[in-house]
């Protein structure tokens, strides 16, 4: 016989669905990182200057502390992939996927605040008082680690979730709710032998299995990073001014990415492959203008200054090293 539970479990995954949510799984509120996962990422110094993380480590292992009483983890994907872009014009810059569109935190607040109050409307039926804490990336919760808790998704060895009917472009969005719903069961790992990610990263950034070192990642230091960037980053980053996709570009289950269907996250003109010269000599109102309300404006106008300097000085490298390639091409 099926419990109160298990009826709003299946209730709050059918409401997940009509809110455009492709996927939604729920995980029982136990201790969030039993085995120190992040405190050892931490300890070997892979968060760089990232230093935000540390000082919340404490609430972004314990849920309790940001919803007392929660039991359990609602946890929602919602796919950015918009089918094959095409070949980047020459002296242009790359952009992440998630960036090309709206801000994607203002975009899924809205529906997981909804899917939330939902959630809180079952407690009539208990009669309980039901509470929920919603988090799209931006709160101290560690949505990856309650993706694979709760079976929506395995962490592939380039960190990211992974489903087999979705690949890896999607975002996560989780609700913490002190009403009881039956947990789904994690997700087998189907990685296998592959190691495309671990091979493909220019800078070596995946140091072992699902452990990223953000000291080498491009995504860091063209988004986080406030200062200068090593040489050595510099020379591997090719063309990316936000963001890099790389890991995932080469991930054999990227095959199976769903198509989005949120207008909102579609790309926009104005951040599919810019001008590299346009960027370089971009003031910071125009920065703002033409990037406003995209995730790009996280970068910075400095930061995007100084990514599209070192694009262009890649590009202007590859492009002499192609022409003496050609020149003493033998006949």
């Amino acid at each position: 016989m099926s419990t109160a539970a298990d009826k709003h479990a299946i209730r709050v995954k059918s409401h997940a669905q009509a809110l455009g949510w492709d996927a939604c799984a729920i995980a029982d509120a136990e201790t969030t990182d039993p085995t120190n996962r992040l405190q050892n990422w931490l300890d070997r110094g892979f968060h760089a200057d990232m230093d935000w993380i540390e000082r919340t480590k404490s609430l972004r292992v314990d849920v309790q502390k940001k919803l007392p009483g929660t039991h359990s983890v609602v946890v929602v994907a919602r796919s950015y992939f918009n089918g094959d872009l095409p070949d980047p014009p020459d002296n242009s810059g790359l952009i992440a996927r998630y960036a090309l569109g709206k801000d994607y935190h203002k975009v899924l607040k809205k529906p997981l605040i909804e899917l939330a109050k939902f959630i809180e409307s079952l407690g009539d039926e208990v009669d309980t008082e039901v509470q929920t804490y919603v988090c799209v990336d931006s709160g101290h919760v560690l949505e990856r680690t309650w993706a694979e808790r709760a079976g929506l998704g395995w962490t592939g060895k380039n960190s990211l979730i992974l489903r087999r009917d979705m690949g890896s472009w999607f975002l996560l969005g989780t609700v913490l709710t002190t009403l009881l719903l039956t947990p789904d069961t994690p997700m087998e790992n189907h990685c296998g032998s592959c190691r495309a990610c671990i091979e493909a990263c220019p800078t070596d950034a995946i140091v072992e299995e699902a452990v990223v070192d953000s000291n080498k990642c491009i995504s860091y230091h063209t988004i986080e990073n406030r200062g200068d960037i090593p040489p050595s980053i510099q020379n591997d980053m090719g063309n990316w001014v936000f963001g890099c996709d790389i890991c995932q570009e080469v991930c054999p289950w990227n095959r199976f990415a769903k198509e989005g269907t949120h207008p909102a996250l579609k790309p926009r003109p104005e951040t599919t492959y810019p001008s590299l010269i346009e960027l370089t000599k971009m003031d910071e109102a125009t920065f703002d203008q033409r990037f406003a309300g995209t995730p790009v404006r996280r970068t910075k106008h400095r930061g995007m200054l100084r990514n599209a300097g070192i694009a262009q000085k890649n590009t202007q490298r590859k492009q002499v090293l192609c022409w003496y390639q050609e020149q003493h091409k033998e006949p």
